[in-house]
């Protein structure tokens, strides 16, 4: 599975792209998406999506 940001919800504040590992996090027309083929969701490197905990927008970032 992978990751999606809503982008009508992305603040833009950047948090999340230092924080994923597999850089599958990249900035697009000032809010930032998620590459669904380098997305694991963190599995097998923490117990929970990081970009998730940084992100300070509830919701914002969904599994699809």
């Amino acid at each position: 599975m992978a990751l999606k940001i809503i982008a009508s919800m992305c603040s833009g504040c950047s948090a999340c792209e230092p924080e994923c590992p597999n850089v599958a996090i990249r900035e697009k027309g000032g809010t930032f998406v998620i590459d669904p083929k380098k997305c694991t969701e963190c599995e097998g490197q923490f117990d929970s999506p990081q970009c998730i905990a940084v992100c300070p927008v509830d919701g914002c970032i969904k599994k699809v």
